[in-house]
């Protein structure tokens, strides 16, 4: 699967995509291998103020449990309630409908500090 071009990357394998003032969040394809099966996901609450990098979320694989930060400061405005019945949606489409959360950022220019796709490949060794 390659990276998506449209979307900014973390060093932590979170990638967002911006819509306004907000990003909605998810792991990497990269992540997900790695974790390999997903089996549970704990999703943070809505209204939940968090700073960048706080760990916000965690998935469980067969393998580990690995937490999810958040990639920017902000507050949880909705999650992916489709994870708590198939949290599989994050191997199958980690890109799309297994996104885990979406924010509302305080500071916007903070975007500027993620990697884009040519940036995140090489962050991985690709």
């Amino acid at each position: 699967m390659s990276i998506p071009e449209n979307l900014q990357y973390t060093a932590d394998h979170e990638w967002i995509s911006l819509d306004g003032d907000v990003v909605t969040v998810g792991i990497t394809n990269h992540a997900q291998e790695e974790l390999t099966d997903i089996v549970f996901v704990e999703l943070p609450e809505v209204g939940r103020e968090c700073s960048e990098e706080e760990g916000i979320a965690v998935v469980e694989s067969v393998k580990a449990a690995s937490d999810i930060y958040a990639p920017l400061a902000g507050d949880i405005v909705e999650v992916n309630t489709d994870l708590e019945a198939d949290p599989g949606l994050v191997n199958t489409d980690p890109h799309g409908k297994g996104w885990m959360f979406k924010m509302r950022v305080k500071d916007l220019s903070d975007i500027d500090s993620l990697m884009d796709s040519t940036a995140y490949t090489s962050h991985i060794g690709g």
